[in-house]
């Protein structure tokens, strides 16, 4: 969930930073501030144990939407993240669960068990399979347009950033100019050392959009590599108070061969 975000952006960057929680009371409206209700703690989930041959190939996902098919492509350098992603997918725990939260300009938010058939007045947004993810940054994967992302819970509760366990986003964003990006850059660079995007990253920014705000705040795991325009239906659906679309937006997933 946000706590509060205004698009579009000024060039002064004049906005309360951007805080995708994985539960929060909804606002009336995107603009308002939200409360933000922490969940209960949750351990840290153990990662698998690794198979000797090592993975080359990126697995892909299919996920059907009530708007289209879309694929992403999980990457190999966030395994842990890779790894409880494709275990959920294999056990059907997405399946028929809902985009509960949709901000046109943002993200698409989507993963709490607790929206399978969920009421039109229930709040989402608490649910999750009783554990979180260890943060897995990685320089080389920023919020670009068709990121996909995890969801957590905020640094006050949460200050290592752990992942919530199955929420997650995918960025739509926006188009950034050049004294953007090198906020966002600065910014960045005052959590991980260092940090510094590269022309290809501030280019991706700038033509085709995103969201730097979150760069290295939540874990980039995978992005979109067929259907993006399958986002932008969904993005484009009429919501109500706390975001959720007006008509459920389902989806159904499923490891492509």
């Amino acid at each position: 969930m946000l706590k509060s975000l205004k698009f579009p952006f000024s060039c002064g960057i004049a906005l309360s930073w951007a805080i995708l929680n994985v539960a929060c009371n909804s606002p009336k409206n995107s603009s308002e501030s939200a409360t933000v209700v922490p969940a209960a703690p949750q351990e840290e989930v153990k990662p698998a144990p690794q198979p000797e041959t090592k993975q080359t190939m990126n697995t892909r996902v299919k996920v059907t939407t009530s708007q289209g098919v879309m694929v992403v492509e999980l990457y190999n350098e966030t395994p842990q993240h890779r790894d409880n992603f494709i275990k959920l997918v294999k056990e059907g725990f997405y399946n028929d669960l809902l985009f509960h939260r949709c901000i046109k300009g943002f993200m698409a938010q989507g993963g709490d068990p607790e929206s399978r058939g969920a009421a039109p007045s229930k709040a989402l947004g608490m649910g999750g399979p009783g554990y979180t993810v260890p943060a897995e940054f990685n320089p080389n994967f920023i919020h670009k347009k068709g990121a996909l992302a995890a969801a957590r819970q905020g640094d006050q509760v949460n200050p290592k950033k752990a992942s919530s366990g199955s929420q997650f986003y995918i960025v739509q964003g926006q188009q950034l100019n050049d004294n953007q990006i090198t906020q966002f850059e600065s910014r960045a660079a005052m959590k991980i050392p260092g940090f510094k995007y590269t022309d290809a990253q501030r280019q991706i920014y700038k033509t085709i959009g995103g969201t730097a705000m979150l760069d290295m705040d939540y874990t980039v795991f995978g992005e979109v590599v067929e259907g993006l325009d399958v986002l932008d239906k969904i993005l484009a659906q009429p919501t109500k108070p706390g975001d959720r679309p007006v008509t459920d937006i389902t989806m159904k997933m499923e490891i492509l061969p």
